[in-house]
């Protein structure tokens, strides 16, 4: 062997020992004797000793054949998605109902609501529906009364008692008779058997529809297509006459300097054409420059004066159409926009979107608690942070109250809705309770996101 080859060979055969070495263990191991799986059935021994092996007693039922059976013992616990442990970790959760309300195609207000249970076993609810206010209910289905809101005399709602079974939909309907002249909106939420712990809410608006052929606002004069139309006629008439005056200026100047063949040009020069002998110089003629007749200086004047006045008083028109009047008034401070709206609403400020879906209060005493139900809906897409010392509700004579926390607390089965902050696009539906002093009930409830937040403020009837 030349020694040249001698350290590769050397170095082969080290790395073929390394793979074989490396592979002894993953080489198939013999199967043990099939008398070693049989199971060796102890004797009968005490309950005591029973118990100190039971924990041992899972291993041996693991490896029995088909014939042999594993029953658990009185100390094993059971699998984790068992029925009973299943239902232990859903205990204390909301059932499974879901409401959704839609406008009834008809010429009066009228109104559909969809409950639906998804569980699993009935669920007893209550469905109660916030009538508008100047508005009473003439068709109520499904055994519904209308009565007034608890504590407010001013409104009423429709309430329901129903037992929704499992994996079905139950439908309401409601008409009412109220001016047509306005859009009507009526929330409804579906709430537990005492009606306190509200389930899930939805909210609709109905409005007339249009007639056929009605006759709308006619816009303003300067908005209005003629108008246009008459402004473009006119400066196209300008225009021509325009050219017409030059054209005519042009013929008028050439007939008068009367130029032909030798004539001097515009420039007092001789014309290009020349003699043989030379001419005397002539002198050139005096021009008068012609100006514009008074009408059509005059007309271009009113034309574009026009113009610029109903510009400007389409740009004000415009500006002021935006205007809201009711928004109520926020400071250069403020982030975002304030919103104002009815019950039933959804009202969006800088972060957040409220929907007041009810307001009920106690009757009345020296220190009543109302609570309202409100929708939430973080539309960020970051988690935000709420506090209970930002929402208040307002009184008549303009006294206003915080969110009582405790009793907050208390409404939404102790949880705190203030402690964790709500994840992006989140949806929660939770009870506000304020307590106020006085006979008379909060008129206006105001909700932000945050310090800064211009936030909203919802009417109360």
């Amino acid at each position: 062997m030349p020694a040249s080859t001698r350290p590769h060979r050397t170095l082969a055969v080290l790395v073929h020992c390394l793979g074989v070495l490396t592979a002894l263990p993953a080489l198939p191991t013999p199967d043990p004797p099939r008398a070693a799986l049989t199971p060796v059935v102890a004797p009968a021994s005490p309950p005591a000793r029973t118990a100190l092996a039971e924990p041992a007693r899972p291993a041996a039922a693991a490896t029995a054949g088909p014939s042999t059976r594993a029953t658990p013992g009185a100390g094993s616990t059971p699998d984790a998605g068992s029925p009973s442990t299943r239902h232990g970790a859903d205990r204390g959760a909301p059932p499974a109902v879901r409401v959704r309300v839609a406008p009834a195609g008809t010429p009066a207000p009228a109104y559909r609501i969809e409950v639906r249970n998804n569980g699993n076993a009935p669920v007893a609810t209550t469905v109660r529906q916030e009538l508008p206010p100047g508005s009473s209910a003439t068709t109520v289905s499904a055994g519904g009364r209308t009565t007034r809101s608890a504590g407010r005399a001013d409104s009423a709602e429709v309430t329901w008692r129903l037992t929704l079974p499992a994996r079905s939909t139950t439908t309401l309907n409601t008409a009412l008779t109220a001016a047509v002249d306005r859009p009507l909106t009526a929330p409804a939420c579906a709430f537990d058997g005492s009606g306190n712990r509200p389930y899930d809410c939805a909210t609709a608006t109905w409005q007339q529809a249009a007639k056929p052929g009605a006759d709308a606002e006619p816009p303003p004069l300067w908005q209005r297509p003629t108008t246009a139309l008459a402004a473009g006629a006119l400066l196209l008439a300008v225009l021509a006459a325009t050219g017409w005056w030059l054209l005519r200026r042009r013929r008028v100047t050439d007939a008068t300097t009367g130029r032909v063949g030798t004539d001097p040009d515009l420039t007092g020069r001789p014309d290009s054409r020349g003699t043989v002998y030379p001419r005397p110089a002539v002198p050139s003629p005096a021009y008068r420059r012609r100006r514009p007749p008074v009408w059509l200086v005059v007309g271009m004047a009113l034309a574009i004066l026009a113009g610029v006045v109903g510009a400007a008083a389409w740009t004000a028109t415009t500006r002021v159409a935006a205007i809201d009047t009711g928004a109520q008034p926020t400071s250069g401070a403020w982030t975002g926009q304030g919103h104002a709206g009815p019950l039933g609403v959804p009202l969006r400020e800088a972060a957040f979107e409220f929907t007041v879906y009810r307001m009920a209060c106690d009757p009345a005493t020296a220190r009543r608690r109302c609570q309202a139900t409100v929708g939430v809906r973080n539309l960020t897409p970051q988690q935000q942070v709420w506090h209970g010392e930002l929402q208040r509700a307002y009184l008549p004579d303009g006294r206003w109250v915080t969110a009582d926390e405790p009793a907050t607390r208390a409404a939404n089965q102790g949880r705190d809705v203030f402690a964790e902050p709500v994840a992006a696009d989140q949806r929660m539906l939770v009870p506000l309770v304020f307590t106020v002093g006085g006979p008379e009930p909060p008129n206006q409830v105001e909700l932000r996101s945050g310090v800064f937040s211009a936030g909203v403020r919802v009417d109360v009837p």
